[in-house]
């Protein structure tokens, strides 16, 4: 069982090998972002691939949505908070998730927020897409998804889900 420290709070989570076996829970401050205000913005670039060459998937277990996590930079390492192809399922949009992509940028990420937390919550930033919509609407959806919710670390692959992309679903919460 490790333990990450977020913004002084602790949220225990098994490794990558003993996280296969076994689903966990906690809560975790979600937030969304999209093509407009990506990095670099108005893309579709993400650093960690895995299961997509550029963010997406439609959030069914096959095809789960990137998500961005935060990290820290160690000389030219880069260690993600959850390692890349970590896989949530988040009950509130019901969707799936896989972590593929950073969130926070500059020099030093590992003291901004999205490596820190938020109220104590580790930090996951879902895709919500965007490119068929103003950066005002993207925003707006964004918005609508942010909440401290419950999350499912390793979960299992039948649980109900609403697949599109999250802004395509009219960024919906359940």
């Amino acid at each position: 069982m490790a333990a990450v420290s977020f913004g002084g709070a602790i949220a225990s989570f098994s490794g990558p090998s003993e996280a296969a076996a076994q689903e966990q829970r906690f809560a975790a401050y979600i937030t969304g972002y999209g093509f407009w205000d990506n990095t670099p913005p108005g893309s579709v670039a993400i650093s960690h691939p895995v299961k997509h060459r550029r963010a997406g998937g439609i959030g069914t277990y096959r095809d789960p949505i990137t998500l961005a996590v935060g990290h820290t930079l160690k000389g030219r390492r880069d260690i993600l908070d959850f390692p890349a192809g970590t896989v949530f399922y988040l009950p509130r949009l019901k969707k799936y998730a896989i972590v593929e992509d950073t969130c926070g940028d500059g020099p030093r990420p590992q003291d901004g927020p999205c490596h820190t937390g938020a109220r104590g919550y580790p930090w996951l930033d879902l895709w919500v897409g965007g490119q068929t919509v103003s950066p005002a609407q993207s925003e707006k959806c964004q918005y609508k998804i942010t909440a401290v919710q419950m999350v499912y670390l390793s979960p299992k692959p039948n649980y109900e889900v609403y697949p599109g992309e999250v802004i395509a679903s009219g960024c919906a919460v359940h």
